[in-house]
């Protein structure tokens, strides 16, 4: 009984997961549309600025609601968070360099495909490494 309830929680924990990732990608195209397309500054900057601003309010919805973490250490957490998120970050480029310079599919597009492969990547390090 007990890994079927374990099961269950690792489910509710990714929905939850994905719902704080929701809102990290409006976090995140806004900061990436506002830096590529008006500031005019490159767009692997802007993806990463934009990606950082996401990361830092997914740490702080993910402790409260996701993982409901009580951990004392805020900072040692969050800057484990951060470099989770940081080899998410090279992978999220890699994709997008892969899709949209490469194969020339849309930015946005690939954007949004790098984001998907990259939740599994920060989800699983984040339940099994900083937030157990």
């Amino acid at each position: 009984m007990k890994d079927i309830f374990s099961d269950i929680t690792i489910i509710e924990k990714f929905i939850k997961f994905c719902v704080v990732g929701g809102s990290g990608v409006i976090v995140d195209f806004s900061v990436t549309y506002l830096l590529k397309e008006k500031a005019r500054i490159n767009k692997y900057i802007a993806n990463s600025l934009g990606f950082i601003c996401a990361a830092t309010s997914n740490y702080i919805l993910n402790r409260i609601w996701t993982f409901a973490s009580t951990d004392p250490h805020i900072t040692t957490q969050y800057f484990k968070f951060l470099g989770i998120s940081a080899i998410g970050l090279i992978i999220n480029n890699s994709i997008i360099y892969l899709l949209n310079d490469k194969l020339k599919i849309n930015f946005y597009f690939s954007k949004l495909c790098a984001i998907g492969a990259v939740t599994v990547w920060n989800f699983l390090m984040n339940y099994y490494f900083n937030f157990k």
